[in-house]
């Protein structure tokens, strides 16, 4: 296990930057992950740690030493990629045990540690089968029990459930989880799943354009985003974000008025909120039952997911502006239909459309 240090690293291509100026303290035994889209620096980031790619400028430190200059077998990184990168000719347990016998360890050795790692992936059933033999998750789990094999003092992964479907992502989620659990090497991890993030992270760094946006813990990133772009990455179905204005505490958009921001006066803000902080308005209630709203239009959509309903609302011109509530899974609504949401101030986010900073108020 070690601690991972990143000093001022920066990659170009040329002209191209794909990461600036990247300063980042891991430390020992955490799962931090690089959360962000396709082209935003996270796997180059990763790469440079392995040693896959040199860096332009700064430098890699690897417990108490700097990395630079040693290649990537003397890097004591093992690395899971979203390819599984097995042997196919060779069963279950040659492809775990290849890394210990290409370092020239004896058979009785290399035995009890494949077995070791076998165990800690659940495959001990599968030991003498092919690949080809094997599902999806299964094979990933091979990759998995292949890296810890060697009890390196870093864990590297790029984007390794991506090649899986729903179900087993979520499967494999859990395996991860305890892995790390049980084993707490420092682990980086590479995604552009929110919910891998969130769901694995001890901390998410997310990226965008080469530069972080924002590093924090996952309920930090959720419930606290730094910026526009944080704020309608993170969360599923993303967060609502409505162009507007805000005059006396007042936020204003066609079909909404909100009250509450401690009488700011801004043109040209974002709000956001995200659909488990809108409730609906209940059409039916009179008299003192009747709750206020802040938000109307007409229904263009709702989406049973199981535990809840999406209720979606159209709100007039333009014609994109549309906001989501989740209300109650037996909710229905019908297409077309005038609704009403209803929003605490204490619950959205106000950003500056130019900038796309978050904009920070008394409530």
């Amino acid at each position: 296990m070690a601690r991972i240090q990143l000093k001022n690293l920066v990659k170009r291509w040329g002209q191209a930057v794909a990461v600036q100026r990247m300063s980042l303290d891991i430390a020992d035994g955490e799962f931090l992950v690089l959360l962000g889209p396709s082209g935003c620096g996270k796997t180059t980031t990763m790469r440079m740690v392995a040693g896959l790619e040199e860096p332009s400028e700064g430098e890699v430190w690897i417990g108490e030493r700097c990395v630079n200059e040693l290649e990537p077998k003397d890097r004591d990184v093992a690395m899971v990629f979203q390819s599984y990168g097995l042997y196919p000719n060779m069963t279950v347990a040659e492809n775990i045990s290849f890394p210990l016998r290409i370092r020239g360890m004896s058979a009785a050795q290399i035995g009890p540690a494949v077995q070791q790692a076998a165990e800690r992936v659940e495959l001990t059933d599968y030991l003498q089968r092919k690949p080809k033999e094997l599902s999806g998750g299964q094979r990933q789990r091979v990759a998995l029990a292949r890296a810890i094999v060697r009890k390196p003092s870093v864990f590297l992964m790029d984007e390794p459930l991506s090649n899986l479907d729903a179900k087993l992502r979520v499967s494999m989620r859990a395996h991860l989880k305890h892995l790390h659990h049980s084993l707490g090497v420092t682990t980086i991890y590479v995604t552009h799943d929110q919910i891998e993030a969130m769901t694995l992270a001890d901390r998410v760094v997310v990226m965008s354009r080469a530069d972080i946006q924002q590093i924090g813990s996952p309920e930090s990133i959720y419930n606290d985003p730094a910026n526009l772009f944080v704020a309608g990455f993170i969360g599923s179905p993303p967060m609502n974000l409505l162009a507007g204005d805000v005059e006396a505490g007042v936020f204003t958009a066609p079909g909404v008025r909100i009250g509450g921001f401690a009488g700011l006066t801004q043109r040209g803000v974002m709000l956001g909120a995200r659909a488990e902080d809108l409730n609906v308005v209940d059409a039916n209630a009179k008299g003192n039952n009747a709750a206020a709203a802040d938000i109307e239009g007409r229904v263009f959509a709702f989406e049973l997911t199981g535990d809840a309903t999406l209720v979606t609302l159209q709100l007039g011109a333009p014609l994109s502006t549309r906001i989501t509530a989740k209300a109650a899974k037996d909710y229905r609504a019908a297409i077309g239909q005038n609704l009403s949401f209803r929003a605490d101030a204490a619950r959205c986010f106000l950003f500056d459309a130019t900038t796309q900073a978050r904009i920070r108020v008394g409530l």
